[in-house]
């Protein structure tokens, strides 16, 4: 029997959550999982670090280039974050979710609101909690890449943060990172079934009815 391959039209997956809850480890084991995700690659104003790749890690243009394609809009997002830019330019997104592919992104809440006024029907929002409070503390200082300073400070700002999960489509409490990882395919799994996704549905649907 042929296979069935049914066009589909990508979508946008934005995993967002406080520090240190596990949404970079999450999007790690996802990536690896489904071939079909490719990860969000912004533009930034910041210089380019020791071992990243133009391309890959981020596209780096200047303050003036920019700023003047926010003036034209074509960024999905973007914000400023310590002195530096940072967006999400539309065209890459847009020729990835046409080939069917699925795009990540690991936004907070600010960036994932732009999208949703950008692009509601692309979107699929999951929000990331802590198991406790005492847990999160506890990976923040285990994994030992901050002061003891920015702990607290990202500590601080984790209860506002917590405090946007209701505006997202989908909330996992990760507790265990394996379990977590897969309820995350099966949500990717659903979403790419959505009728109104499947853009190749009708002309399958005729045949069908026509006797194909």
């Amino acid at each position: 029997m042929a296979r069935i391959n049914l066009h589909r039209r990508g979508l946008m997956l934005v995993l967002s959550s406080p520090s240190g809850a596990g949404k970079t480890t999450l999007s790690r084991l996802l990536l690896a999982s489904e071939p079909d995700l490719a990860m969000s690659v912004s533009a930034t104003t910041r210089p380019m670090r020791p071992g990243e790749v133009e391309g890959k890690d981020y596209c780096f243009i200047s303050e003036a280039e920019f700023t003047a394609r926010r003036d034209k809009d074509e960024f999905l997002e973007h914000a400023k974050v310590f002195e530096n830019y940072y967006g999400t330019p539309a065209n890459m997104v847009e020729a990835a979710l046409k080939s069917a592919r699925d795009v990540l992104f690991d936004i907070d809440w600010q960036g994932t609101q732009q999208l949703k006024a950008r692009a509601r029907e692309d979107l699929v929002s999951v929000f990331i909690l802590p198991p406790s409070k005492a847990e999160l503390q506890q990976r923040l200082t285990t994994r030992a890449q901050d002061s003891a300073g920015v702990v607290a400070a990202r500590m601080a700002r984790a209860s506002d943060e917590m405090s946007h999960w209701p505006e997202y489509d989908y909330v996992i409490v990760n507790e265990d990172v394996d379990a977590a990882h897969q309820q995350l395919r099966a949500i990717l799994t659903a979403e790419r079934l959505r009728r109104e996704r499947q853009t190749g549905l009708p002309d399958f649907v005729k045949q069908l009815r026509d006797g194909g």
